[in-house]
């Protein structure tokens, strides 16, 4: 161990202190500006040993498990510096693509986070649920959680030995646990034992006992007690296994609303990256919408509950690959506005297309600042103003940031 007193002098990107020593940047986990701190300084990861001179800024963290368990690296961090921090994060972000817009204030929705993908393992105690430590392959099982909400904590013991069969000695397995209107609904992958009847039927009745709404091992449906489904406006969606949605409801509604408002009175908007219909639906209830989105069984759920919701301009929702074919500049300028909400990898491509198009108001959502930016950077270049840049708190205590951003011709 080479043990060294350092001075924090800022934050990193990912939360980390930054210590500027002969020239070099050393990055100490949960350490803060101003701070003298004693780390373990190795080749490849530098950790904090104690903090010797603690910042004004430096509070008591929420959870046991924080400097753990790899989930949250912000805790000990006071609020007003957090969202100071976070907000920086998105200014950097546009910067680095010359791009100098007025970044809003962080908005903090309440709520917390209704979907969870841990690691199971088997332990001496049975089965072990949880995430693990920041760079390590060792698993925190997870007795409480500050970011998760508090249904699938207190599901946690019972899900492990619900799946122990599932899970050899050494084995382990990925489990997605998603708080939906019907309950909880869980999602086994990774597993090596074979889904024999015997074990199926054991399954499916410890799951009906425990009021699962549904579970799913490797894809295949165990069992169904009730169909899980999510609600976006008025409508309410059938959750396909495995299909992306938005981390926190009160965010989602959050962007959600902050969308219809920069749409204004647009008649035609075509919803990019759409997945299940979060934003289509609420766009839905005053304009026209066409819906794409790459996953074939969100585009069905999407359209199957159009069917059953009444009070909604018409949707047309298509399965297509956006990075492999982009919408062209004529089908964009059908539309008055246009929304997309791609992966982090961002939407170059589309956002290219974009900056040839005449579309008059475009909306991006994203969840990494750095590929909305470059995103950004191809709409000014194409002739696009930008009206706002507003971060949103999706992903609290980590270095990750919502934001939504709006552009006008």
């Amino acid at each position: 161990m080479t043990e060294q007193d350092l001075r924090i002098s800022r934050l990193g990107a990912q939360g980390d202190g930054i210590a500027d020593v002969d020239g070099k940047s050393i990055f100490v986990p949960f350490s803060l500006p101003g701070e003298l701190v004693a780390a373990d300084v190795e080749a490849d990861r530098t950790r904090l040993l104690r903090v010797i001179e603690p910042s004004a800024e430096r509070i008591a963290p929420v959870c046991r498990h924080f400097g753990t368990c790899g989930g949250c690296s912000m805790q000990h961090l006071a609020p007003e510096a957090y969202d100071a921090w976070k907000r920086e994060l998105v200014i950097d972000a546009f910067a680095a693509r010359g791009l100098n817009p007025d970044v809003g204030a962080l908005q903090c929705p309440a709520g917390k986070r209704r979907r969870a993908v841990l690691t199971a393992v088997r332990s001496e105690a049975g089965i072990d649920l949880g995430f693990h430590e920041a760079a390590s392959h060792n698993l925190v099982a997870i007795e409480e959680c500050a970011v998760l909400e508090s249904k699938i904590v207190a599901a946690l013991p019972s899900v492990g030995r619900l799946i122990s069969p599932l899970l050899s000695k050494r084995g382990e397995a990925r489990v997605t646990i998603t708080l939906t209107r019907a309950g909880l609904d869980v999602d086994v992958d990774g597993t090596e034992r074979k889904l024999t009847p015997e074990v199926r039927s054991g399954l499916a009745s410890a799951a009906s006992a425990l009021g699962l709404a549904r579970l799913v091992v490797g894809g295949d449906i165990v069992v169904e007690t009730l169909k899980p489904f999510i609600t976006f406006g008025s409508a309410d969606v059938l959750l396909p296994p495995a299909v992306f949605i938005q981390a926190v409801g009160a965010a989602e509604t959050e962007i959600a609303q902050r969308i219809v408002a920069a749409l204004g009175k647009a008649k035609k908007v075509a919803d990019l990256f759409c997945g299940m219909g979060a934003f289509t639906f609420p766009i839905a209830v005053k304009a026209r919408v066409s819906a794409f989105d790459g996953s074939k069984a969100a585009v069905t759920a999407l359209a199957d509950a159009e069917k059953k919701t009444s009070g909604l301009k018409p949707i047309i929702a298509v399965a297509r690959d956006l990075f492999r074919d982009p919408l062209s500049p004529l089908e964009l300028n059908k539309h008055d506005g246009v929304v997309f909400d791609p992966p982090r990898a961002g939407a170059e491509a589309q956002s290219q297309r974009l900056a040839r198009s005449k579309v008059k108001t475009v909306v991006a959502v994203s969840c990494n600042p750095a590929t909305l930016a470059r995103d950004a950077r191809h709409l000014v270049d194409g002739g696009y103003k930008i009206e706002s840049v507003t971060p949103v708190d999706q992903f609290v205590y980590s270095a990750h940031v919502e934001v939504v951003a709006v552009f006008r011709r």
